[in-house]
């Protein structure tokens, strides 16, 4: 059923108030086909929705939102040492990463809590604590929005980068993601180095570890930094981790020498970029009901009223700040509508 005019507030977790012109949900591909066979759309500019956990409405949307619906989880294949686990595009996320936990399926456990559902995890290839969807994904299927036909991509075919897939970049907007399978392990490969982990699995008394207490240890940590969506508007980090040259991070070293920094394969140094919106003032900053959050200044933050335009404005006048002091270009990950 097409909806008109129908409130996007609780669809999105910035809460952002915009609304779009036509509306609908799908909950199998052929209902997707459907939907997308419509000749009075034909011409309508579309939108895929899935869990509205990384964009950011700066205006109504003059088009049709299909919500991606598609569940269900299966083990598909087993071999020595993995499982191949299949998720329809519309789960939950965590709820994905927790039935995982529960089975003794092991490779997302650090990937905990991030919010989203599972189409858009190999879209922006999600990372953290050390870990990034690209390890542990074995596949995905698609369905062409201009010939309605079904593609499987494999790892290569994603051409996974930082925060970036071949569907944000050479085929935006061309296909809708129905379903991911991943390849998980037998025998966990424990990645407790990065962040807090071990610190914290300390703190919690884990005796040995395993992907149950890593799961439970991001979970704790990822609450204490980041604000819960249900209570306060929010995308997550807001800002990508700037890459930069050796050369550069070593002229900003001697001028700023606290300065956070991590070494890449390909000779560049990737910047925390949470540091550097700190150094220029922004953390717990406030313009309006639109404001830097006070524990963690990559996430920008919606405390009531805000508009999507003035939270885009904030962020702008955060890059600028950034490019002002440091020479450092800062890109936006949440995706601007």
């Amino acid at each position: 059923m097409i909806q008109k005019n129908y409130s996007l507030k609780k669809l999105n977790t910035f809460g952002i108030d915009a609304t779009a012109r036509y509306f609908t949900e799908c909950s199998s591909i052929d209902q997707i086909k459907e939907t997308l066979s419509l000749q009075s759309f034909t011409n309508t500019q579309k939108l895929i929705l899935g869990g509205g956990s990384n964009l950011l409405f700066t205006k109504n949307f003059d088009g049709l939102v299909i919500k991606n619906n598609l569940k269900g989880i299966e083990l598909v294949k087993e071999e020595k040492d993995f499982y191949f686990v299949k998720a329809g595009a519309g789960e939950i996320w965590h709820q994905f990463v927790m039935h995982c936990i529960d089975n003794n399926y092991a490779g997302l456990e650090n990937l905990s809590l991030i919010p989203g559902n599972v189409g858009a995890s190999p879209m922006q290839n999600i990372g953290a604590y050390g870990a990034e969807i690209k390890d542990h994904f074995f596949e995905l299927e698609a369905l062409h929005i201009a010939d309605k036909t079904i593609h499987t991509f494999n790892n290569a075919d994603c051409k996974f980068g930082y925060r970036e897939s071949v569907f944000k970049r050479d085929l935006k907007n061309q296909y809708i993601i129905t379903s991911v399978t991943f390849k998980l392990l037998k025998h966990p490969n424990f990645n407790t180095r990065y962040g807090a982990i071990e610190k914290e699995m300390e703190a919690q008394g884990v005796k040995e570890i395993n992907i149950q207490a890593i799961s439970k240890a991001v979970c704790s940590i990822r609450s204490s930094k980041l604000p819960n969506p249900a209570e306060i508007g929010n995308a997550g980090s807001f800002f990508k981790n700037p890459e930069v040259t050796s050369e550069l991070y070593n002229s900003l070293k001697n001028k700023f020498p606290t300065i956070v920094g991590y070494d890449l394969e390909n000779g560049n140094v990737k910047l925390a970029a949470g540091w550097l919106i700190e150094q220029c003032g922004w953390k717990g900053k406030t313009i309006g009901d639109a404001g830097v959050h006070k524990l963690q200044a990559l996430v920008l933050v919606n405390y009531g009223k805000a508009t999507g335009l003035e939270i885009f404005d904030l962020s702008q006048k955060v890059m600028d700040s950034v490019k002002e002091t440091f020479g450092v270009d800062l890109e936006r990950e949440v995706n601007i509508i």
